[in-house]
């Protein structure tokens, strides 16, 4: 497969450090903007991610959360488990790790 990158965790934190408000769908949003930026640092598109890793504080906003995710992999999903998680950074709804291959 080549050389992998490693995404560790993502949180929907904006430029300023601070998460950003509106709940669930706005901080996977953010993460998933995030992750977009890191990836394009190293020549990458989301096409390349293979794997991501979904943690989240309340499995019960999973629905929500997934609402925004699919979005940003219209070509492909690609492999991913999640769990829930009693406390994240920051105070975080969700925090997302992914592998990408170059």
């Amino acid at each position: 497969m080549g050389d992998l990158l490693y995404l560790s965790g993502n949180i929907g934190d904006g430029a300023d450090g601070k998460l950003v408000s509106g709940g669930i769908q706005a901080e996977t949003r953010q993460a998933m903007e995030n992750i977009k930026e890191v990836l394009a640092k190293h020549g990458l598109t989301m096409n390349n991610v293979v794997k991501c890793l979904v943690m989240m504080a309340d499995m019960n906003e999973w629905k929500a959360m997934n609402e925004v995710y699919v979005t940003y992999f219209p070509e492909h999903l690609p492999a991913r488990s999640a769990f829930g998680a009693t406390a994240l950074a920051m105070g975080a709804r969700m925090e997302i790790e992914c592998i990408a291959a170059f």
